[in-house]
């Protein structure tokens, strides 16, 4: 079957929806609430073969997707290796994937300034009027508009993300401005840092516009660091004093509590990591959440990407499983009338996001446990990091 379909947000989990429901011979129309052309948002994206592939069956083109990273590496807080492990990766970055799959929807049928104020599903088609005034109609609507997505509130009342007890700071470095040591014993690698209660870890990325040319790439830093709720309250009030609800835009986070958040590096981090934040653009964190919609459907609306679910990002699946589920939900639209298809959807995506979000909080909790030393020795999940860490999930860990 094929018909119209309005998804909803155009980051890369609408894209991915868009491209593959183009693809299976439906007329898409995508609604995304910036104003502006999406455009320097994210960094990096550690790929997994199934998401090369997924990239491949949207009709985009894989052609130098990043960064091959071959090896991951432990450090102490002295620098030296504790762990070693051979695991050969591709790392891309945001902005090349979002550019290869807008280029795959055409002018007209992506739409700027559109806020989505309610869905309607009217038995036989949906519409969905935004806060613009506009009014959309089609057969069916798929919600891919983010953690905070105004489309589940239809299909999944009540359902919203919990705070994980700690942050994510994320920094990057351009690969010429580090120190030749840090280029020779760290760059290359996926690298991590894991004192007791806290981690840290790099890998490289293209420069921009996908420079892929040595000393033009980039080294994104990611540190997970554990903050009481006092504390994230302070962390997401800006300058003017407004406290900003589940996270805050970049440029608003206070100059002392970056100051604190070096602070802190300089006290707790392996000196390697604390030169990369030193020569790094300016930081910011991101407070970690994650969710499970109890159901990816309901009639003729259908969520996907981290609308409907949010697997922390120690599982680095948060593209691939919007591609996956872009690629199911045309899959299922292909074999099935809307309202079946969408619910043998619902059906197969739940289960694999259940398992991703497991693993992520599993991931999480060794984080914030008191495991380890604060020299970044001995841990007790160390090899598990190392071999779980941005790789697809093959069952629940212990």
């Amino acid at each position: 079957m094929s018909g119209r379909a309005i998804v909803a947000g155009g980051s890369i989990g609408g894209l991915f929806a868009a491209a593959m429901l183009r693809r299976a011979g439906w007329e898409v129309i995508v609604l995304e609430r910036a104003r502006a052309e999406l455009a320097g948002r994210g960094a990096g994206i550690v790929t997994h073969d199934l998401l090369v592939r997924l990239i491949e069956a949207a009709g985009a083109d894989t052609a130098d997707l990043g960064v091959e990273v071959r090896q991951r590496v432990a450090f102490d807080i002295w620098g030296a290796v504790t762990a070693a492990m051979a695991l050969p990766q591709v790392v891309t970055s945001w902005e090349r994937v979002h550019s290869s799959l807008r280029r795959l929807v055409p002018e007209g049928s992506y739409r700027l300034g559109h806020t989505i104020a309610r869905v309607e599903d009217l038995g036989g088609s949906v519409r969905l009027r935004t806060e613009e005034g506009a009014v959309i109609e089609g057969d069916i609507a798929i919600g891919a508009d983010g953690f905070r997505s105004a489309v589940r509130g239809w299909v999944a009342p009540g359902a919203a993300p919990e705070w994980s007890g700690y942050v994510v700071w994320r920094a990057l470095a351009t690969e010429a401005d580090l120190p030749v040591h840090i280029r020779r014993e760290v760059f290359e690698h996926f690298a991590f840092f894991l004192p007791a209660g806290s981690q840290i870890l790099t890998y490289p990325i293209a420069g921009p516009d996908n420079d892929l040319r040595p000393g033009h790439r980039r080294l994104n830093l990611v540190w997970y660091l554990p903050v009481g709720r006092d504390a994230l309250d302070d962390m997401l009030t800006d300058a003017e004093g407004r406290r900003h609800d589940m996270t805050i835009p970049p440029p608003a986070i206070r100059d002392e509590v970056l100051d604190a958040m070096m602070q802190a590096a300089r006290a707790r981090l392996a000196r390697p990591f604390v030169e990369i934040l030193e020569r790094a653009e300016r930081p910011f964190f991101t407070p970690i959440y994650d969710h499970l919609a109890p159901v990816f459907a309901r009639g003729r609306i259908a969520l996907a990407g981290d609308a409907a679910a949010v697997a922390r990002p120690h599982v680095g699946m948060g593209v691939t499983k919007a591609a996956a589920d872009a690629e199911a939900l045309a899959r299922h639209l292909g074999q099935n009338a809307p309202e079946a298809a969408l619910a043998a959807y619902s059906a197969e995506r739940h289960a694999a996001a259940a398992l991703a979000v497991g693993v992520g909080r599993t991931l999480g909790a060794w984080i914030v446990a008191a495991g380890g030393r604060a020299d970044g020795t001995a841990h007790p999940h160390e090899q598990a990091f190392l071999a779980q860490t941005a790789v697809v999930p093959a069952g629940p860990l212990t």
